[in-house]
């Protein structure tokens, strides 16, 4: 990792100016309240109105509700581009594991994706702007988005009018809390995360007494038979130079030990990276479950339905050179890589409705003590699997990047506006 040398673009310089006095404790009390305090998708009341209550202080013009639960804060300054920085802000359905002073104090939720580290950043680098808003010109629109876990959010505040009551924006930033050494700014020009398909397997059989399995038709070892056989579908039927995951993430069925059930559940997610990829793991889960099904002698076929999706995520290659340019000079050019897309998914790109251009990226938020201690030794992939994750009840990311997350999404939008000294503009959209 290198040290940031003198800046020299006006973004740069612009940005350490504007974040050199944060205040970083009481963000920190920010994110710990949060934290302390998660709301599952579409219903972060508390979370969207300590944003609100920040962006109104901050001076933005503040309105709520967006979408449900979503916040919009606009704030201008004379002619330039409209830049949108969004943070998401609902948590999980998962028990905290991490033994916190500031843990969650709802029993089955917890931030265990790192929104309420989001929302902090976002809060962090709406002060920060507004208070240099005579460094800038332009407009900024900063959301708060709802339900991003569930991939209702994004279309739900699009729904509700996002770019017919508010500006419509140039470019749209955000970031996203990620394993790895605190310290780095992971940035991908173009597709950086994939897309997502939940799919829903409904196994229909005959019911009866476990002592007469002969008088029945057992959706259990149907829906056995269908989850070893899809462990074929990306290993065999997709090629390898494509990336692609298929989960069973749940199997549900019967109620007692000697009850054949007359039905079966199996839920599946995919990951993909083209629409061509899904296509034909769809075509082979439809193919494999009829033709299970069939071979059982189940009553009817099963039901196959197509659930929550999220699209992927592409980058648009220039702008977010821009902003990992500026990036670079702000933490120094070893801070900022290329780690190639990830499988996981966001709903980010959902407000770039007619092919607005887009940057997201990556900051690490592993705590050192935690990342020295992990197995895996100079193997950074290695080390990447053994500290906690994303959606784990022990993923705690370091306060140490609260001051940090805020500054990257402050030289993310200076690189976008237009300079308030001479009108120049600094970066396009």
């Amino acid at each position: 990792m290198t040290s940031p040398t003198s800046p020299t673009s006006p973004a740069a310089r612009t940005a350490l100016d504007l974040t050199a006095d944060l205040p970083v404790p009481a963000l920190e009390d920010l994110y710990r309240d949060l934290h302390s305090h998660p709301e599952l998708s579409l219903a972060e009341h508390r979370t969207a109105a300590r944003l609100a209550d920040s962006l109104r202080k901050s001076g933005y013009e503040t309105t709520e509700g967006v979408g449900g639960t979503g916040v919009v804060g606009v704030l201008r300054s004379g002619d330039g581009p409209t830049v949108l920085l969004r943070a998401d802000m609902d948590a999980l359905p998962v028990s905290e594991g991490t033994g916190l002073p500031y843990a969650s104090t709802v029993p089955g939720v917890m931030h265990a994706c790192g929104h309420d580290l989001h929302v902090t950043w976002l809060a962090g680098a709406a002060q920060a702007l507004a208070a240099g808003r005579d460094t800038w010109r332009g407009t900024l629109v900063l959301v708060g988005q709802p339900a991003e876990e569930t991939g209702e959010g994004a279309r739900a505040m699009l729904a509700d009018g996002l770019y017919e009551r508010f500006p419509r924006p140039d470019a749209l930033l955000a970031q996203h809390a990620a394993p790895g050494p605190a310290g780095l700014y992971p940035h991908i020009p173009g597709l950086i995360m994939s897309a997502s398909t939940d799919v829903d397997i409904v196994v229909h059989g005959r019911g009866g007494h476990g002592s007469r399995p002969e008088t029945t038709v057992d959706p259990v070892v149907t829906a056995a038979y269908i989850v070893t056989r899809l462990q074929t579908v990306v290993s065999r039927e997709i090629a390898a130079r494509d990336s692609a995951v298929l989960t069973v993430g749940v199997i549900e069925a019967g109620t007692r030990h000697n009850i054949i059930p007359t039905t079966a559940r199996i839920a599946l997610n995919l990951r993909t990276q083209s629409d061509g990829v899904r296509d034909r793991m769809l075509a082979a889960i439809r193919r494999i479950a009829q033709g299970e099904c069939l071979a059982a002698g189940c009553p009817r076929e099963p039901e196959i339905r197509v659930g929550a999706t999220f699209p992927v995520t592409v980058n648009d290659a220039t702008l977010d050179e821009r902003v990992a340019s500026v990036h670079r000079e702000v933490f120094g050019a070893g801070t900022v890589l290329d780690p190639g897309p990830a499988m996981g998914s966001e709903d980010f790109a959902h407000l770039a409705t007619d092919q607005l251009p887009y940057a997201y990226w990556f900051v690490t938020t592993t705590p050192g003590e935690v990342w020295n201690a992990a197995e895996g030794g100079d193997d950074l992939m290695a080390k990447l699997a053994a500290v906690p994750s994303n959606h784990s009840p022990l993923f705690a990311p370091d306060l140490s990047t609260v001051a940090p997350g805020v500054r990257t999404l402050v030289s993310g939008a200076l690189a976008v506006l237009s300079a308030g000294t001479d009108g120049a503009r600094v970066a396009g959209g």
